[in-house]
């Protein structure tokens, strides 16, 4: 993938499965973005227009203490 390159159509499409894919397996905003060469906004774009539910900041989930 070109650095800054417009990703647009079918190409958007395909990348924002790969990146929903990417993240729901665990990766984070961050990693992915580094891998992709991508900045942070523009990854959380992307997933969001993917409808994918992002996790809370530090990635874990927190439960209630009893």
């Amino acid at each position: 993938m070109d650095k800054g390159k417009r990703i647009t159509g079918t190409a958007r499409a395909k990348l924002a499965v790969e990146l929903k894919t990417d993240y729901e397996g665990g990766a984070s905003i961050r990693a992915i973005a580094r891998d992709t060469s991508r900045s942070y906004g523009f990854v959380h774009r992307i997933l969001t227009e993917a409808g994918v539910t992002l996790r809370g900041r530090g990635g874990a989930t927190r439960t209630p203490k009893d």
